[in-house]
C-alpha cells in the first residue's frame, strides 16, 4: 500500500509502517536537521514543506498517490509538559485532516499525545474526517503494553474510507500485552547497569528507575544527575547508596525508543536528543501498523463474503 508520512520527523512511524510491509514512499518534514536526519536512513523522498500551506501540500502529495496517509502533527501545544494552550502548532492537526479530506487515501492513521484527543483541535479534525465519509478508531495507547519498553502513551485515530467507526478497536484490545514491557524484558541482561537517572521536570517526581519496569517517556532533553540531587522516596534506589548510577546514554535513550542500534543520527547531540524525545517508538509505530493490516483484510474478507 502505497504510503506518505507527514510530519515524519527522523522517521520512528515510517520505519514502523514499513516493517510491515506498507510501501513508505514520501515523506514531510519541515525541520531541516529532521529531514536531513530521515534522508540518511531511507531511500524514498524528503519534502521540507510546509503543511501549513494546505493547497501546496495536497498538490505535492497528491502527486505520490497515496492509499495511506499517516502522521504526527507537532504536538508541543498539547503536551502534558507545556502550558495546555492551543495555539499554532495545534492548527497542524487540522491541517492533517484538511489533506486527508482533499486527498481522500483509503485510510490515515494519525498520532499525538494522550490529551490531544480532548482538544478543540482534535474535534474540528475529526468532524473534517467524518465529512469526508471515514469511519474512526480513537485510542489512547501505552507503548508498554505494545512491544516497547517505555511507558509512553500516545493518542492513536485511525481511519478507514467508507468504514464504521470502532472498525479496530476489538483487534487493538485483542493484541495490547497483559503486562507492561519493562527494559530488562526488551533488552535482556545486555544493559550494563541494573538503574539509571531520567532528569524529572521538577524534584516533586521521581528521577532514579530501575530496568525492571518500563522506562519513564523519553523526553526530548538529557541532563547528568545534578549535584545535590536531593532525591525522592520513590525512586528506585538511593544515590548515596548507589553512586555510579548515570543518566541514559543518547544511544541507549534512541534504543529505549525501539530504534535500531545502526540508525543514523544526523546533527549536534542537542538535535539528536531532540528528534529522540518528539520521535514515535517503532515498536509502537508496528503495533498501530499491524493493526490497520489486519482491520483491512478483515474488510476485504467481509466484501468478499457478501458479494
Amino acid at each position: 500500500m502505497r504510503t506518505v508520512d507527514l510530519f515524519a520527523g527522523c522517521g520512528g512511524l515510517s520505519l514502523g509502517f514499513a516493517r510491515q510491509g506498507f510501501n513508505v514512499v514520501g515523506a514531510f518534514e519541515f525541520w531541516p536537521t529532521a529531514a536531513a536526519c530521515y534522508r540518511a536512513n531511507f531511500d524514498h523522498p524528503v519534502s521540507e514543506t510546509d503543511l501549513s500551506n494546505v493547497d501546496a501540500a495536497v498538490a505535492e502529495i497528491r502527486a505520490f498517490s497515496p492509499e495511506l496517509i499517516i502522521g504526527g502533527p507537532p504536538c508541543q501545544d498539547f503536551s502534558q509538559a507545556g502550558k495546555r494552550v492551543e495555539a499554532e502548532r495545534a492548527n497542524l492537526t487540522e491541517c492533517f485532516a484538511r489533506i486527508v479530506s482533499e486527498i481522500r487515501p483509503r485510510c490515515f492513521a494519525m498520532e499525538n499525545v494522550e490529551r490531544a484527543r480532548l482538544s478543540k483541535a482534535f474535534a474540528s479534525a475529526r468532524k473534517i474526517f467524518k465529512d469526508a465519509g471515514y469511519g474512526l478508531t480513537e485510542m489512547v495507547l501505552d507503548a508498554s503494553r505494545c512491544g516497547a519498553p517505555q511507558k509512553r502513551k500516545r493518542f492513536v485515530c485511525l481511519g478507514i474510507q467508507g468504514g464504521e467507526d470502532g472498525f479496530a478497536t476489538e483487534i487493538i484490545e485483542s493484541r495490547l500485552s497483559k503486562t507492561p514491557t519493562t527494559v530488562r524484558d526488551y533488552f535482556g541482561d545486555s544493559l550494563p547497569f541494573e538503574y539509571y537517572y531520567r532528569h524529572p521536570r521538577n524534584y516533586n517526581r521521581r528521577a532514579v528507575f530501575s530496568v525492571d519496569e518500563p522506562a519513564p517517556t523519553m523526553r526530548g532533553v538529557n541532563r547528568p544527575v545534578p549535584k545535590g540531587y536531593p532525591g525522592h522516596p520513590n525512586d528506585a534506589c538511593s544515590l548515596a547508596e548507589r553512586p555510579e548510577v548515570r543518566a541514559l546514554t543518547t544511544a541507549e535513550r534512541a534504543q529505549i525508543q525501539t530504534f535500531p542500534a545502526d540508525f543514523r543520527w544526523i546533527g549536534t547531540k542537542t538535535d539528536a536528543e531532540q528528534m529522540i524525545g518528539n520521535a514515535v517508538p517503532v515498536k509502537l509505530a508496528e503495533f498501530v501498523a499491524e493493526t490497520l493490516r489486519l482491520a483491512l483484510e478483515k474488510a476485504e474478507n467481509v466484501g468478499k463474503t457478501t458479494e
